[in-house]
């Protein structure tokens, strides 16, 4: 079919190449074959089935690094401080870890199908713009997040290196900004050495602490209070929830067959040991 039209050949020919500029970038990225590229390509754009790899399996060895870290170490330990007995605190870690951790990885189990990060399949619930005000609220707490972390670990960098504390956080803040842009395999490669290095290194600072506190006197004090109880799960639990607006920017890279239930047992066994491994330092 023909279509006629009075406007002048100068219109006709802008609409032409604003159309075909249109057709250009609406073509997708070509694909990658998986560890052809160490660069990270994908931001919130969909990853395609041909870039996929991996098993839900990589998602335990992930989580448990990441939560086997002073910053965990700190949060658990501010249900001691705050008033709480160490008894009845580690109790109510466990149950806010395996609350908060269970939400946390059903987020992870939808990554596979969908392939989007979480932000940006929370478009369905909030809508284009309404997801702006969760987004926000995300980076407000992700500044928070880095921040706090950084200056933690890079005061650890400082006195294990003698650098002093700024150049600790420095050179700590680099290194994260480094990983983060070289992306997800160097990620997940970090995972499973940091995985395997700080289990051990926790398991020895268990050892080491039970060989200076006398165990049973420190959990003698049973006395059950509900406001630091709940302080304890909430304190978890808001540890946990904390990493659900991201968790499926990790688990989307794996093949779209991969198991729901796999995904989201491997995410929450990696998430919830790593972090319930640190109470030690209660």
């Amino acid at each position: 079919m023909t279509i006629y039209s009075r406007a002048s050949p100068h219109r006709l020919l802008v609409a032409k190449e604003h159309t075909l500029s249109m057709a250009e970038a609406a073509q997708p990225v070509r694909p990658a074959a998986p560890g052809a590229l160490l660069v990270e390509r994908r931001s919130i754009d969909v990853v395609p089935d041909e870039e996929r790899h991996g098993s839900a399996f990589s998602q335990f060895t992930l989580w448990l690094g990441a939560n086997l870290q002073i910053t965990a170490v700190v949060t658990g330990a501010l249900a001691v401080v705050f008033g709480g007995g160490a008894f009845w605190s580690l109790i109510g870690l466990v149950v806010g870890n395996l609350l908060g951790g269970a939400v946390m990885a059903l987020h992870s189990a939808q990554g596979p199908r969908l392939g989007l990060p979480q932000m940006i399949s929370s478009r369905a619930q909030f809508g284009v713009r309404g997801a702006v005000v969760p987004l926000l609220l995300v980076i407000v707490m992700y500044v928070g997040f880095f921040a706090s972390g950084s200056v933690l670990a890079g005061q650890a960098v400082g006195e294990l290196t003698h650098l002093g504390e700024t150049p600790g956080i420095v050179v700590f803040a680099l290194v994260t900004a480094v990983t983060a842009t070289i992306g997800y395999r160097v990620i997940h490669a970090l995972g499973r050495v940091a995985s395997a290095v700080c289990a051990l290194a926790f398991v020895y600072l268990g050892i080491r602490l039970l060989d200076r506190i006398d165990l049973a006197a420190v959990l003698h004090d049973r006395a059950f209070h509900l406001p630091m109880f709940l302080l304890a799960v909430s304190l978890s639990a808001s540890w946990q929830l904390a990493f659900g607006p991201y968790v499926a920017g990790y688990s989307r890279y794996l093949p779209r067959t991969t198991s729901a239930r796999a995904t989201f047992w491997w995410t929450l066994a990696g998430s919830a040991l790593g972090s319930m491994g640190v109470p030690p330092a209660l």
